[in-house]
This record gives structure tokens, sequence and C-alpha cells, in this order.
């Protein structure tokens, strides 16, 4: 699976770590050490979350692309 959702990393001074947030899957978001193991770990949970939605019959959101932040 390839990741078509828009991802905000950022590192987190509390944390010591790279965090990476999935604004369109509520509540999913991973960390890293480094920037790399981040996104790796960010592809796993959204896997997760998918296949957890799946399980419940939820609504998986499309991925819309660039979202548009003020």
């Amino acid at each position: 699976m390839s990741i078509k959702y828009e991802l905000v990393i950022y590192w987190s001074e509390e944390d010591q770590s790279f965090v990476v947030e999935v604004p369109e899957l509520p509540g999913c978001m991973a960390d890293g050490e480094t920037y790399e193991q981040a996104l790796v770990d960010a592809q796993k949970v959204i896997e997760e979350w998918i296949d957890t939605a799946k399980e419940f019959n939820r609504p998986i959101p499309e991925p819309r692309g660039r979202l548009i932040y003020a």
C-alpha cells in the first residue's frame, strides 16, 4: 500500500521524536526516533487504521490530496 493521505510531520521536543499525524484518519498518529522511521511507522499505522475500520464496517475516507490550513 502506498501512502496517499496527507502527513503532517514535526519534531516533538517533549517526546524527543518525530511525530506524524494523518489528519484525514481521526486519531491516526505515529512517531519515530528519525524522520525516516516515523514515516515507516506511519505506513504501518495507516494500514492498521484501515484494517480496523474494515473489520468494524466503518467508513474509510478517500484521500483528498493536499489539505489547506489557515
